[in-house]
C-alpha cells in the first residue's frame, strides 16, 4: 500500500499494485525516492523483478476480458469516479508531487486538477466509440469496420509530470475496455501509486490497474518485451524512445512514444513584445524548464531583438528559486544528474563562442546547499551549430538568435531532427496562415505560451515520437479496428 505520511513527508515503505494486492519484490530490493529540494529520502519502493511484471500483466489479461464486456458508459462512469476522487484528494496528490519531483505546489495543483480532467475527457468518450458501415463492391453484402480494445496496455511515464502522465494514459486506456499496468518512474514513483490508491475507491475491478515500480532496463524492458503485452503507451526521452522500439520489434507491439521536443519560438517585428516575452517566460521556466514543449530556442527579429532580450533577461533575473512547498518561481531541478547534463551543455555552448546575457548556473550555496538548484541561463549564438540550440536542454537554459525575416526564422525552425511543438508571435495574418504548412512540427501554438489541452490532439514528428495523445484522436489510438465482411446471399 502506499502508507506515506503525505503531511510531514516520513520515511515510508510502499509497495507495487499487483492483481489487487499491495506486495514488495521477492527478492526485499528497494529503490530509493530523494526529495530534490533537500536530498532526503522520503519513502522506498520495491525494485520490481521480471516475476512482478508477469504477475501484474497476467492479472490484467485475466481482468480485461470481463472488463471489455462491461458497456463503455459503465467503464466511463468508473473512471469518472476516478477523477472526482483525485479532485477530493489535490492538496494531498500535489504535495507528493512536489516531494517527489520538485515542482512549486502551485504548480503541483496544477498538475493535479489536470490528472483529473484527463479521466473526465476520457470518460466523455464512452459514447464516442464509432464504427462504420460500407457498401460492397459485391452483391448483397455490406462491409462492418468496428472498434475493440487492444488487450493490455503498458504505461510508461516520465518524472517531469509524474501524476498527469499518468491519467493521460491510463483514463482512454481503460474507457476503450483495455487492462493497464503501469511502471510508475523510479525517481517519482509515490503519484503513480497514489492514484492506484484511488481507483480500487473508484471501483476499478481488481487486477485491471497494476502497478510496477523500478528501472526501466529490467522492469521496463520486461513489460515491453512480455507477449501478453499488446500495446505500449510510452512519455520520456528520445534515447528511451529508441530502446522501447527495439525491445517491441520482436513482438510487433504497437507503440506510442511521445518524445523529447525542440521548440523554437519565433518573435517576428510586428508582435506584441511584452506578451511574447511573458509567453516566453512562462514556456521556459515553467517546472524549471522540464517539459518536453518548452521555449527552447528563441529567433528573433533583430529589429525588436534587442527590446525583447532586454525585458526577458530583466524577468529571468528577477525570478525566485527556493522551497516549491512556497510557491517559489522556480523550485529544484529532479535530481544532481539532470543538473549536470544541462550544465555540461551550456559549458560547451561558452566554448563555442556563445555570449552569456544572464549567467544563471547551478546554485549550490546557503539555501541552497542542499538539492538540486539551478538559475535561469539566457545566452545569445549566431546559428543552430550550437550545443544548447542543437541539444533538448530541458532545465531553465535558453538560447537566443537574431534573425532578418519570418523565411529565415522558419528554415532556422525547422533545421532539426526534432518535431514535437512551436511557437509563432506575429500580428500578420497571412503569416500565421503560411505558419502550419510551413513549421514540421505536431503542435503550434500562436501569439500564446504552451499548454495543450485535454479535447485537442498533442503529438509529436520526427524524432518527437510515434501516435499521439488526447482529444478523439488520442482516445482512438487505444482501440484497434476489425473489418467485417457480412454476405447474405
Amino acid at each position: 500500500m502506499l502508507d506515506f505520511d503525505i503531511q510531514s513527508g516520513k520515511i515510508l515503505k510502499a509497495h507495487m499494485l499487483i492483481d489487487g494486492a499491495w506486495v514488495d519484490d521477492a527478492a526485499g530490493d528497494r529503490v530509493e525516492v530523494e526529495n530534490p529540494a533537500n536530498e532526503q529520502v522520503i519513502a522506498t519502493v520495491p525494485l520490481g523483478s521480471e516475476d512482478d511484471v508477469a504477475r501484474a500483466l497476467e492479472a490484467a489479461h485475466k481482468a480485461q476480458s470481463d472488463w471489455e464486456m462491461v458497456p463503455a458508459v459503465q467503464r466511463g462512469r468508473i473512471v469518472r469516479r476516478l477523477g472526482e476522487l483525485i479532485l477530493k484528494r489535490t492538496d494531498d496528490l500535489a504535495r507528493i508531487i512536489t516531494m517527489e519531483q520538485g515542482k512549486p505546489f502551485n504548480q503541483a495543483l496544477g498538475e493535479a486538477t489536470a490528472s483529473a480532467e484527463f479521466l473526465f475527457n476520457a470518460a466523455d468518450n464512452a459514447r464516442r466509440i464509432e464504427g462504420d458501415i460500407l457498401t460492397s463492391d459485391n452483391s448483397d453484402e455490406e462491409i462492418f469496420i468496428r472498434r475493440h480494445p487492444y488487450g493490455v496496455v503498458v504505461g510508461l511515464t516520465a518524472w517531469n509530470y509524474p501524476s498527469a502522465l499518468v491519467t493521460r494514459k491510463l483514463g482512454p486506456a481503460l474507457v476503450a475496455g483495455n487492462g493497464f499496468v503501469l511502471l510508475s518512474h523510479e525517481i517519482t514513483p509515490l503519484s503513480g501509486l497514489f492514484i492506484a490508491a484511488l481507483a480500487q475507491q473508484a471501483g476499478v475491478p481488481t487486477g485491471l490497474f497494476n502497478v510496477i515500480t523500478g528501472r526501466g532496463p529490467v522492469a521496463g524492458q520486461a513489460l515491453v518485451q512480455h507477449p501478453l503485452t499488446s500495446m505500449v503507451t510510452m512519455t520520456g526521452s528520445n534515447r528511451a524512445g529508441r530502446e522501447i522500439f527495439r525491445a517491441g520489434a520482436e513482438g510487433m507491439k504497437v507503440l506510442r512514444l511521445e518524445l523529447g521536443g525542440k521548440a523554437p519560438f519565433i518573435v517576428l517585428e510586428d508582435a506584441d513584445i511584452d506578451r511574447a516575452v511573458e509567453a516566453a517566460m512562462v514556456s521556459r521556466f515553467t517546472n524549471c524548464g522540464q517539459i518536453c514543449t518548452c521555449n527552447e530556442r528563441m529567433y528573433l527579429h533583430r529589429s525588436i531583438a534587442d527590446e525583447f532580450l532586454e525585458k526577458f533577461v530583466s524577468k529571468a533575473a528577477a525570478m525566485t528559486i527556493g522551497d516549491p512547498m512556497d510557491n517559489p518561481d522556480m523550485g529544484p531541478k529532479v535530481s544532481g544528474p539532470e543538473v549536470d547534463k544541462v550544465a555540461s551543455l551550456v559549458r560547451a555552448s561558452i566554448e563555442a563562442g556563445a555570449e552569456v546575457l544572464l549567467e544563471g548556473g547551478p546554485l549550490n550555496h546557503g539555501p541552497h546547499s542542499k538539492g538540486h538548484w539551478m538559475a535561469p541561463t539566457v545566452m545569445e549564438v549566431k546559428n543552430n551549430d550550437t550545443a544548447v540550440v542543437k541539444n533538448e536542454v530541458f532545465g531553465p537554459v535558453v538560447p537566443a538568435i537574431r534573425v532578418d525575416g519570418f523565411d529565415q526564422a522558419l528554415a532556422m525552425a525547422n533545421d532539426t531532427t526534432f518535431g514535437l511543438s512551436a511557437y509563432v508571435f506575429t500580428a500578420n495574418h497571412r503569416r500565421i496562415m503560411q505558419t502550419p504548412k510551413a513549421l514540421k512540427f505536431g503542435e503550434i501554438y500562436v501569439n500564446r505560451a504552451n499548454g495543450e489541452q485535454v479535447h485537442a490532439f498533442h503529438n509529436g514528428w520526427g524524432q518527437s515520437g510515434l501516435g499521439g495523445e488526447d482529444g478523439k484522436y488520442g482516445f482512438d489510438g487505444y482501440l484497434r479496428k476489425q473489418s467485417l465482411y457480412l454476405n447474405w446471399g
